[in-house]
């Protein structure tokens, strides 16, 4: 056997998860045929990458096939050296991090990926954090190092955690300098960045968004459970020092939030201020908790669900009097509703539902029902708690997943209405469809089936799923490296295990019991993970994405539609609904085939390429279908010939939209691909991604740009200088020649003309002396609101004494295109001057976010 064909034999054993006499319980293709809602029909990837589920509440099951579509929505490729990562919102806003990521739900977005096949996409997210500048790990509150032990229990890997050790301490580190208060002995933090920007203790205050420094619950619990679970990795490390330390500072705080966030009279945790705090003649004192003192003191109300969140790390002690604070979950006079809970308790005073962003003042929150429903597991299985049961559990649940609605179908935003459902002004364009700020799945697994992670070889599985129901079945979970399923069969004739909850080991019963209550199982011991620089160092990676703004890998096509550019081709993201757009398309073009080109800028050895196939299907203003051929193209010599070798290729010709279309053959040296889209009849084609993945090791060496580029300016350089006639004061002319290219909001990176009061501006490049040059590329800036492709662009030059246009120009593509690459080539000429004169498309003014030029040999 070759050593690639051994190494892909391997590789692709653990994709698809089959391992020596695992047998399923559920026919998984019948459970994804089962749901009507889905986008993303790539059956490969949930066969290979997610456990199966299902159960009598038809809502809860089609809510967790779903969720598990929308972690793909926000599943980016942010580069081969990074991997993967986790985006919020389905855009990426200016105040997310490199590749759109933000710290805030990182914690829920890890819970939920460690049940994944394999570690490598948590494990990619969880380096993120600490090895990508522009990541901001401290942005936002959030609970990294619990999360990284969380994917630890489910895919042991000692060596990981050991490496990341530095990282975590050094963040929280980070923390402590900020945020940390000795006298106190608490971490302060302010709603805002806390996840919750109006609030009731905001509100008190002048500044209602940022206000209110305060010594939260929820951020004093992420911090000790950081605090716990650094202690453990630094045991693994035999760094007995640090555990100790970590440990003391752990205990410190617990004491602490006991001390002064719990009101013995209110029976409940509060946030207590940092300041005092001066309003309309009101101060609030500080130290004080909500409503002890300022306008509203003596108020017995001031409950918010972050009360819960000590909870949800086991940070509060089983069968404590703290317990008594969950009589207000179920209760609508405190946080129940048909479709919450609410953020507040319903009778507080200044509970308010407002129909726009980030008030936290009552709305249903899906961040903070994961966490409630989180920590109320960990009671229910920690205690032998009064206050709440199983049942409520359930309920909660369900109300959670029949939220998961918008017109029917399965959906998600950023808040809705409690009593209900309504997303209206919490569902914004662009922004928040399909939201990934919140769990799901794990609370499936961990809470309802009750399977406890741990990190000895101990299976527990506590289920708090009612006796009552008939059947439900959690299949092929990837657990310690083995293979679990969880069943519950009542009657013994929906599987064919006999009546009673049964445990499955890579597919042998190994326990079972009569009734639903608690079971163990010692699980075989498994091989540890190849720890080796050698194993670890050696990637499977996409060379095709570009978030970086680099000149390579490159895409170009024979035609693109202004709205659907093709630098949405390798973003790294993909999903096939018409809105949002997240796509390249021939809408418009006049060719029965069109193609698009790929360089990556060096030869890399490439072995799969994917690419992930449009179908709008008769959608209301759509003429995108699958092509009815897709052939591929490799660049050899000095011509393109058919990329050969392919196992796959009858599949190839005939795509299939909503799922990518992948053809896998033996390692190649490719620098350049071609893909020819044959369109169907009467159709135009369209995809949302491009990938080529080959194997290397990191760290991968990213291609330069190629040399000629006359328009570069280099760090300190006083030439070439970039000059506009209007620049935005959100934007920095100086980035139209940094060599730096972004066609994205964020990092911005771009010079525009937004704001301007001309129907036409210029971007001028001055060399600083005669220079010859004979063509030019602009990477123009389109953000599909006030920045827009141009109606049209001319190239002027400086003749010492006026400007003049240059002679015989043609430009690819003939109409201005945002998103893209536009190049205009003209006769030679020499100038120490050039500027492009863009005539602004109706109100919307122009960007570039790189400008290029060149002179041909």
């Amino acid at each position: 056997m070759s050593r690639y064909v051994g190494f892909l034999f391997a590789w692709m054993l653990a994709w698809s998860g089959m391992s020596a006499g695992y047998a399923q319980v559920l026919d998984k293709q019948s459970q994804l045929d089962a749901q009507s809602f889905w986008d993303n029909r790539d059956w490969e990837w949930y066969r290979q990458n997610i456990p199966f589920f299902e159960c009598p509440d038809a809502d809860i099951t089609t809510t967790y096939y779903y969720r598990w579509e929308l972690l793909t929505k926000h599943l980016t490729y942010g580069s081969p050296n990074s991997g993967y990562v986790f985006t919020e919102f389905i855009d990426r806003p200016f105040w997310s991090g490199t590749y759109g990521a933000i710290s805030c739900p990182a914690g829920h977005q890890l819970y939920e990926a460690r049940w994944l096949r394999t570690p490598d996409i948590p494990h990619d997210y969880t380096r993120y954090w600490f090895h990508t500048p522009g990541a901001q790990p401290r942005n936002y509150s959030t609970w990294l190092a619990d999360s990284a032990w969380a994917v630890h229990q489910v895919h042991p890997n000692d060596d990981f955690l050991i490496r990341l050790l530095p990282d975590l301490t050094k963040n929280y580190e980070g923390w402590e300098q900020r945020h940390f208060v000795p006298e106190v002995g608490l971490f302060w933090q302010t709603g805002h960045d806390d996840g919750m920007e109006f609030n009731i203790n905001s509100r008190q205050t002048q500044d209602i968004l940022r206000g209110a420094p305060s010594y939260r619950p929820s951020f004093n619990a992420y911090m000790w459970a950081d605090a716990t679970a650094i202690a453990r990795i630094a045991r693994l490390a035999q760094q007995t020092d640090v555990a100790e330390r970590f440990t003391a500072k752990a205990d410190k705080l617990r004491t602490n939030l006991l001390q002064r966030l719990w009101d013995e009279k209110r029976q409940f945790f509060f946030p207590a201020f940092k300041n005092d705090e001066h309003k309309d003649g009101h101060t609030i004192k500080a130290l004080s908790r909500t409503y002890e003192s300022g306008p509203l003191a003596g108020d017995s109300h001031g409950r918010e669900l972050i009360g819960y969140v000590p909870w949800q790390f086991g940070m509060i002690a089983a069968n404590s009097p703290y317990d008594s604070a969950w009589n207000k979950l179920m209760d609508r006079d405190g946080f129940y509703a048909d479709f919450g809970p609410s953020t507040v308790e319903r009778n507080d005073p200044m509970f308010l539902l407002q129909k726009t962003c980030c008030w936290w003042s009552g709305q249903s929150w899906p961040y903070a029902t994961t966490q409630t429903l989180k920590a109320m597991a960990r009671l229910l299985h920690d205690s032998a708690t009064t206050e709440i049961d199983a049942d409520d559990y359930v309920r909660l649940l369900s109300i959670y997943a029949r939220s998961h609605r918008k017109d029917g179908k399965p959906y998600l935003a950023e808040a809705l209405h409690p009593d209900t459902g309504s997303f209206e002004g919490h569902d914004a364009y662009n922004h928040s469809e399909h939201y990934f700020h919140s769990g799901y799945c794990d609370l499936v697994i961990t809470g309802l089936v009750g399977l406890k992670p741990s990190v000895d070889n101990r299976l527990e599985v506590a289920p708090l799923a009612p006796s009552d129901w008939d059947y439900f079945a959690l299949d092929d979970v990837a657990y310690h490296g083995h293979r679990i399923s969880i069943v519950w069969d009542k009657s013994g004739e929906r599987y064919p295990l006999g009546p009673g909850l049964h445990v499955l080991v890579d597919g042998q019963k190994a326990a079972s019991s009569a009734e639903l209550k608690p079971i163990s199982v010692n699980l075989p011991p498994t091989a540890k993970a190849d720890s080796s620089s050698h194993a670890r160092d050696l990637r499977r990676v996409n060379f095709a994405v570009n978030n970086d703004g680099t000149y390579y890998p490159r895409l170009t096509a024979s035609y693109s539609n202004p709205a659907t550019p093709i630098s949405k081709l390798h973003d790294g993201n993909y999903w096939y609904v018409l809105h949002p757009p997240n796509r390249w398309t021939s809408v418009g073009s006049p060719n029965e085939s069109d193609w698009i080109e790929l360089d990556l800028g060096q030869i890399r050895q490439i072995h799969t390429v994917k690419l992930h196939v449009l179908d709008d299907e008769g959608q209301a203003g759509s003429t995108v279908s699958a092509p009815s051929r897709i052939h591929v193209q490799v660049w050899q010599d000095d011509g393109w010939v058919a990329l050969s070798g392919s196992d796959r290729e009858p599949s190839f010709v005939t795509p299939v939209g909503h799922q990518p279309a992948t053809l896998t053959f033996p390692p190649q040296d490719i620098q350049k691909l071609r893909m020819i889209l044959d369109h169907a009849a009467g159709y135009a084609s369209g995809l949302t991604e491009i990938e080529a993945w080959g194997d290397a090791r990191l760290p991968v060496a990213l291609p330069g740009p190629p040399v000629g580029n006359l328009a570069y300016r280099s760090p300190g350089a006083e030439f070439p200088q970039a000059t506009a006639s209007h620049t935005s004061r959100f934007d920095d002319v100086r980035f139209a020649n940094d060599g730096v290219t972004n066609f994205l909001p964020t990092p911005n990176n771009r010079w525009t003309s937004y704001e301007s009061t001309s129907s036409s501006d210029w971007l001028e490049i001055d060399f600083g002396q005669p220079t010859e040059f004979d063509s030019a590329e602009l990477a123009i800036y389109d953000d599909r609101g006030g920045v827009q492709a141009p109606a049209n662009y001319a190239v002027e030059v400086w003749d010492g004494s006026k400007w003049s246009e240059v002679a015989n120009s043609t430009f690819r593509p003939a109409t201005p295109t945002g998103g893209q690459w536009n190049e205009v080539r003209f006769d030679r000429i020499s100038a120490s001057k050039v500027r492009f004169v863009f005539q602004h498309q109706g109100d919307a003014r122009s960007g570039v976010s790189e400008v290029l030029i060149w002179n041909s040999p």
